[in-house]
């Protein structure tokens, strides 16, 4: 039989994998989209823009996606993984 220190260790939640989506705002106001690996994102007029775009990005799982914090400013640089692969 476990005692107790080992059931919380069994029960212990298993931490889940950060957002693939961030959801924020720029210094100028509109809304971001940023990918966790870089791959994806963009700039959006309103907040429903960007909702709809994470959320078909991620096959409608809200798990996928997250708010920034408040005060929290996103910046969107879409050029930093390299010139050379822009199509």
């Amino acid at each position: 039989m476990a005692n107790a220190q080992q059931r919380r260790q069994i029960s212990a939640p298993v931490t889940a994998r950060p957002a693939r989506f961030t959801v924020g705002r720029d210094r100028g106001g509109r809304w971001i989209v940023q990918d966790r690996e870089g791959l994806v994102g963009g700039l959006f007029i309103n907040e429903a823009a960007a909702l709809h775009f994470a959320a078909e990005e991620c096959n409608h799982n809200p798990d996928e996606i997250c708010r920034a914090a408040a005060g929290v400013v996103l910046d969107f640089a879409p050029l930093t993984r390299g010139a050379g692969n822009i199509h």
